[in-house]
């Protein structure tokens, strides 16, 4: 068990693989890549998804679509956006990282943490937090589940203070079959949620990024500025 990205698929996926409808992305559409988006973004509760080759880039998407120069996000202390993604939330998606301490047992901050820190002085010459990025579960933190009415509150807190919110639900699933509650249920108040395919589920590349229509058309300019 030296970690959960070590699975390998089973012989029914392999063949499921071989044996998939196929398409051009670019030109028409991939009709069995499209099932999976619509099928994540239902389990997810979000509007439409994007399939993209990893969760850095799928967590990278979502900061890009939020974030400019001049901008802070906001996230708890050793979260994969900032420790694990080599700062490109701030070379391409060009927003300053502000870590937040876990006040709230590992991996977890409060609302009120989230309030203190989304306040803007309104000097001109401040970086303007703009985005709260949280991550369930939060591996740094020993694999730290938060529960459905944690993750609810701090989100609302960070949307009353007009920030959106990014969830790095790369291990979601995990955190769901922990609580037996639906991935949904994690995911309220968030705009944007990234999930991760090849983590325990077995997949041997992929994660999806979900939001808004709007945010998954723009989403698809993204990826292929990434490459």
């Amino acid at each position: 068990m030296r970690s959960d990205t070590v699975t390998l698929p089973t012989e029914a996926m392999r063949r499921a693989m071989a044996e998939a409808e196929v398409g051009d992305d670019v030109l028409d559409g991939d009709p069995t890549m499209r099932e999976l988006e619509e099928r994540v973004a239902g389990l997810l509760g979000a509007a439409d998804a994007l399939w993209t080759p990893t969760g850095s880039m799928a967590n990278l998407i979502a900061l890009m679509s939020r974030l400019g120069r001049g901008d802070s996000f906001l996230a708890p202390q050793g979260a994969h956006v900032l420790d694990f993604e080599l700062g490109t939330a701030a070379w391409l998606a060009g927003g300053m990282p502000r870590p937040l301490p876990h006040d709230a047992g590992p991996g977890k901050v409060t609302a009120s943490a989230v309030r203190r820190a989304a306040a803007d002085d309104g000097f001109y010459a401040s970086l303007r937090p703009v985005l709260l990025c949280l991550e369930n579960t939060h591996n740094s933190a020993g694999g730290t589940v938060t529960a459905p009415e944690e993750h609810a509150s701090v989100a609302a807190a960070a949307r009353a203070a007009r920030l959106s919110v990014h969830l790095d639900g790369a291990r979601l699933w995990n955190a769901a079959v922990a609580l037996g509650v639906p991935p949904g249920a994690l995911t309220v108040g968030a705009d944007t949620v990234a999930v991760c395919l090849s983590k325990g589920l077995g997949a041997p590349v992929g994660s999806v990024v979900a939001g808004s229509a709007e945010f998954v058309e723009y989403a698809r300019r993204l990826r292929k500025m990434l490459g």
